[in-house]
């Protein structure tokens, strides 16, 4: 035998041949059909390959959406797998100078999307809202400058140092079954490195956080210790079964501590800054004197903001009152006093009063 029919009969289209002669294609046209048929599954398994990468993974789909800034990585992270897209076509919108973008990742074979509202937003105060007192914290300390908060359906995070302070982004969850908080958290990081690789700002990319404080939560105001302050007492006669508190576990970028009503209402909150990023700059020099060495951040008429110089940095002390409230602490200097004191101790500050 031939080293060409040794080939033929024994090598890969001998046993090809003999094959379909077991299954009965033995003249040319029924072999022709049999190849149209092999040929005709190969396609439908690719496509079906391909519809499945298409629809279940991000193969085909951006590196990243909302104008560079969220990457689709930190996307699917959060959102789990699936196509990332973005509701603006990936172009950041800027009303009264901040911008917002909706992320999304599609997911299943048949359409639905998972969803994050992301956010620019500048600060210039503390405000009554920039945190919640349930929120877990992380802290530029302890996860090398990668510093904000996380709740149930949102994270903020602090931009780099070197973007300026008062900046923030906000990744906000859409829909139900929103990621977890560590999650959330991560992905802001990842957002607000990606909106300072594109102003060009930050020293280096803040790492993932990867400690999070416990979540606050809410219990009867202890008069003797208002907020976990040693010092900071109710007035005379206001009890603590009228009145709640929630207060974060951690001070670091921003402790907030929320007193309620009976019926639910908020009645006070302070609010204490260690991070100076976290609200725009002030110059104290500038600034009319309030308690002690501390000096009024916002309008000496509404008196909600102080700044005083803590181990070398700005730290801001703010609060907000129902006026209608009269308890459960005593008149407003004296409140700002105790608080100033206590809340300055907290934190390592030298004496402010």
């Amino acid at each position: 035998m031939t080293g060409r029919q040794q080939e033929t009969s024994d090598g890969p289209v001998g046993k090809v041949d003999a094959a379909l002669d077991r299954r009965g294609f033995t003249t040319w046209p029924l072999r022709v059909r049999a190849a149209v048929v092999v040929a005709g599954v190969a396609t439908v398994v690719a496509g079906a390959g391909a519809f499945l990468a298409n629809n279940l993974s991000n193969a085909f789909g951006p590196d990243s959406v909302c104008d560079g800034a969220v990457s689709a990585a930190a996307l699917n992270d959060t959102l789990g797998s699936g196509p990332v897209g973005s509701e603006e076509n990936g172009a950041w919108q800027s009303p009264s100078g901040g911008a917002f973008c909706t992320a999304t990742v599609s997911h299943g074979m048949f359409g639905g999307n998972r969803s994050v509202f992301v956010q620019v937003l500048q600060a210039d105060d503390l405000g009554p809202y920039l945190a919640d007192s349930g929120d877990r914290l992380f802290a530029a300390s302890a996860n090398s400058g990668a510093s904000g908060a996380a709740g149930d359906d949102r994270a903020w995070a602090l931009l780099p140092e070197g973007c300026g302070n008062g900046l923030r982004v906000e990744v906000k969850s859409g829909g139900d079954g929103a990621p977890d908080a560590g999650k959330l958290a991560r992905l802001a990081v990842a957002a607000a490195n990606g909106l300072a690789a594109d102003k060009g700002c930050g020293k280096s990319p803040l790492p993932a956080p990867h400690e999070l404080s416990q979540a606050g939560q809410e219990h009867d105001l202890n008069p003797a210790s208002v907020c976990g302050l040693p010092g900071f007492a109710a007035s005379a006669g206001a009890g603590g079964k009228s009145y709640k508190e929630s207060v974060n576990t951690a001070f670091d970028p921003l402790w907030v501590c929320r007193i309620s009503t009976d019926q639910g209402s908020t009645a006070i909150s302070f609010s204490i800054a260690t991070e100076p990023r976290v609200r725009g700059p002030l110059s104290e020099k500038d600034a009319s004197p309030a308690f002690g060495r501390s000096r009024w951040a916002g309008s000496p008429i509404t008196k909600r903001e102080v700044v005083a110089t803590c181990q070398g940095k700005p730290a801001y002390f703010r609060m907000d009152s129902d006026l209608t409230v009269r308890e459960p602490l005593p008149g407003t200097d004296e409140t700002w006093k105790q608080f100033l004191t206590a809340g300055g101790k907290a934190i390592g500050c030298e004496p402010i009063l």
